[in-house]
């Protein structure tokens, strides 16, 4: 039995251990002949899009600061006199007048946000090579490299590309296994017009302005530098075009910058810059410069790992294995999924840098779909789900510092438009961190886009515990509530404190006949409102300040709507029972609080958790991409993993022209369609979540894992409190744990099998850690025709385990 006992522990050990050499990355057998088939790579700065064509490569680029227009704020002062009469026509219930009067009058005069714009393109081609064959093409996640390579009359050549994150350039290394063989010519391409390109000794230089848009003369400056260092062969620079014949090897290197300082100043020196970074970088080796770049971006992707099965055995390239995987199942393609969201989110969202916008920092065009802004009503939202829980923490900062600007933006419009203190953010926001209603009334006449962002402060506190964080965040956290202090107002029926004139995002609802979404008391707004203040009145208690302010906003939540369960037994999406039971809208803003709030639990609140739930199953699951990511989160929150992970089939179903269809594209980007990045990130977010909860005041041991999912590893994520665990599984059970305590503090574990381990004890009572506390919710009001179904819950096992800062708990599973 001894030798039995062994062996089997030598097997287990063998077995992980080949599931953690895995590789995880997309590859190709052909070229990229679309933008959606192109390979993205990033150093949160610099964007590159690699096609891998033999004869002629394209690198389309983008820099994170090229927007068109120049610092601005879009606040319409005749907010201040038309949102009273907005809001009376509300109260009347003429809801369509309301958001006509709100579309001609309320929304901004000036502009609805500034576009996100391409640089262009870095071109080689190279003479012959459309004779190639035996092509292949990868991006590794390993390592934020992209390698093409093929053979041409029996020599093989291979181009290694980057975007360094420690030389802040674009590298491409050319070689071949045969000297002399490289032969190029390389151009700098642009759409922009009135753009300059011009050769500067040993460079090529392309210079040139953003877009004027909407009435808004662009006045960021921008230049790019091409050149490069060979082994053998000639250069020449000439009339914009660099030319190399007959190397041994050649680097090509591309530096991008503006002048972009920040929001409000845009004094910087882009060729300077340019310059710097180019010197910079060609100073170094190659091969050193590619180490220093992988050693950076392995220090955050490497503190994740996810193994769910092994690689299928055909071998099939990434848009096959996506094609088929309705029918396989394939558990490594998921993984690979997962780790790629981590890696556009390390390649798109640096420290210092701008936060990642709706498709990151990879866009092809000069006018995009939706100016690839900060659209606020989720979008930008989602982006960060996997920042703190997937071991990403320091890639949060920008979308936080991002708040902190529109903090400070906000309060001109909250003073220009509502003559109210604090601050206001409505439904988008872009480079310039303007805040007023722009678009048009069905979208735009949403003020509740600073709730939101607070929440990530917040939860930023949650899963840190860094106190002087949350020190230097309340002032920005009691400003935005002060704003909704100052601003909502008794709604006529019930006499409840409402957030009017708003919408529920984007959905039209039947008290207009279907024809507005304008309207007041809805229930996203409620839930935003009550965990902002709610943040605020914990964080001051915290603090030791604002006593009387703290005791102020907790009477006003009494007189706030709770939370409605409607006649169909859903949860109520409006203040009045107007929801269809047919409604498909891919928005699910009334789900908030189950996802990405923590004020519906199956635990503490079974009728709202159970109406939530109702509201799901008939808003259905095939959807635009980001929506299938919000439900995988918000189905891993109902406890049932094979709905979630239903709807991870749905997100990885292959989408290639067609206009109408969700899901992925062949380089994995999210297909909205077109392409939008949240919901990459909110399917990454989401596995976690079907493995690991913590915001329930436990953390919950694979509380949503699929049936195919039997075994498999996740390690390193991160739930509140700053616990970094490690969960293997086998059987759909837990077989290991690994608790890294960052903090201390009591851990509260949640599972469906028993678990034994040193200083492990039964739960009893409430949760002694404070980051573990949880919001008393108001008991709902329900519908009288309303059937509720019973929610059944699993039998678990809750467990304290007491642990100190920097020790590690390791956890056996019976």
């Amino acid at each position: 039995m001894k030798k039995i006992s062994i062996s089997f522990c030598l097997l287990l050990v063998i077995s992980f251990v080949r599931l953690s050499a895995q590789d995880y990355k997309l590859w190709y057998d052909c070229p990229a002949q679309v933008w959606t088939e192109a390979l993205p790579l990033g150093n949160g700065r610099l964007g590159a899009m690699v096609f891998g064509n033999p004869a002629v490569e394209q690198l389309q680029l983008n820099e994170e600061t090229l927007w068109a227009g120049r610092p601005n704020n879009n606040a319409n002062p005749d907010g201040l006199e038309y949102i009273p009469k907005v809001r009376e026509l509300v109260f009347a219930g003429k809801y369509l007048e309301a958001q006509t009067l709100a579309t001609e009058r309320v929304m901004s005069k000036t502009n609805s946000g500034m576009p996100y714009q391409s640089f262009g393109d870095l071109r080689i081609s190279f003479p012959g090579h459309t004779r190639y064959k035996d092509y292949y093409r990868e991006l590794s996640l390993d390592s934020a490299r992209a390698i093409v390579r093929y053979r041409v009359d029996g020599v093989t050549y291979q181009r290694e590309m980057l975007t360094s994150f420690t030389d802040q350039v674009v590298m491409v290394r050319l070689t071949a296994d045969m000297p002399r063989k490289i032969t190029f010519n390389a151009v700098l391409t642009t759409p922009h017009q009135d753009a300059l390109v011009d050769t500067d000794g040993d460079c090529v230089t392309l210079s040139g302005v953003s877009s004027w848009h909407e009435g808004l003369k662009g006045k960021v400056e921008f230049q790019g530098r091409l050149a490069t260092k060979i082994r053998g062969g000639r250069t020449f620079y000439r009339d914009g075009v660099l030319t190399v014949e007959g190397a041994d090897e050649a680097t090509v290197y591309v530096s991008l910058a503006t002048n972009f300082v920040n929001y409000k100043d845009i004094s910087g020196d882009q060729v300077e810059r340019a310059k710097q970074y180019l010197e910079k970088a060609m100073q170094k080796e190659y091969e050193e410069a590619k180490q220093t770049h992988v050693s950076f971006f392995r220090k955050y992707m490497d503190r994740v790992s996810l193994h769910l099965g092994a690689e299928l055995p055909e071998h099939l390239p990434t848009d096959k294995r996506v094609e088929r995987f309705k029918l396989t199942n394939d558990a490594h393609l998921v993984a690979t999924y997962f780790q790629f969201g981590r890696y556009l989110l390390i390649c798109s969202s640096q420290p210092e840098g701008q936060p990642a916008n709706l498709q990151g920092i990879w866009n092809d065009k000069l006018f995009p779909s939706w100016d690839s802004k900060y659209t606020c009503n989720i979008n930008v939202e989602m982006n960060y789900w996997p920042a703190e829980v997937t071991n990403l923490s320091e890639l949060h900062e920008p979308l936080l510092r991002m708040v902190r600007e529109v903090s400070e933006t906000g309060r001109e419009t909250a003073e220009v438009m509502y003559g109210a203190k604090g601050w206001v953010l409505h439904h988008n926001t872009d480079i310039w961190r303007i805040t007023g209603p722009l678009d048009k009334a069905p979208s735009g006449m949403w003020p509740s886009g600073g709730a939101w962002l607070c929440r990530h402060l917040w939860e930023r506190y949650l899963y840190t515990g860094d106190l002087e964080f949350l020190r230097s965040a309340y002032p920005i956290m009691r400003e935005a509530g002060r704003f909704f202090d100052e601003t909502m107002v008794k709604e006529p029926v019930h006499g409840w404190l409402v957030v009017c004139p708003s919408n529920s995002p984007e959905n039209t609802h039947a008290g207009s006949g279907g024809k507005a979404t304008t309207a007041a008391g809805c229930t996203m707004d409620n839930q935003l409102v009550f965990d902002l203040w709610t943040s605020i009145i914990t964080t001051a208690r915290l603090l030791g300040v604002d006593a009387e302010y703290a005791a102020h906003l907790e009477e006003r939540l009494k007189e706030m709507a709770p939370m409605q369960i409607g006649r169909w037994g859903q949860l109520q999406e409006w203040m009045f029972d107007w929801d269809d039971p047919k409604d498909v809208h891919r928005h699910v803003s009334h789900l908030y609080g189950l996802f990405p709030s923590n004020q519906i639990s199956p635990y503490r609140t079974p009728e709202l958790f159970d109406a939530a739930r109702t509201s799901l199953i008939h808003r259905g699951d095939p959807s635009t991409g980001w929506s299938m990511g919000w439900k995988v989160c918000l189905w891993a929150r109902l406890l049932d993993g094979n709905h979630a992970y239903k709807l991870i089939k749905e997100q990885l179903t292959l989408v290639r022209n067609e206009k109408k269809k969700g899901g992925t594209y062949p380089n994995l980007f999210d297909a909205h369609p077109p392409f939008q990045i949240d919901g990459n990130f909110g399917c990454t977010a989401g596995i976690v979540e079907m493995l690991m909860q913590s915001h329930d005041g436990f953390i919950y041991l694979l509380p949503a894992l699929p049936d195919v999912w039997k075994e498999g590893e996740i390690k390193g994520i991160v739930a509140r409190g700053g616990f970094e665990m490690d969960i293997r599984w086998r059987d759909n059970k837990v077989e290991q744990l690994v608790v890294r305590s960052r903090n201390g503090g009591n851990c509260r574990l949640r599972s469906l099998n028993k678990l034994s381990g040193k200083g492990l004890k039964q739960a009893h009572g409430m949760n002694p850690n404070p980051l573990y506390d949880t919001p008393s919710i108001a008991a709902p009001l329900m519908n009288g025709q309303a059937k509720l179904n019973n929610v059944e819950l699993a039998d678990t096992y809750l467990y304290d385990l007491y642990t100190e800062p920097g020790k590690e708990y390791s956890i056996i599973g019976k």
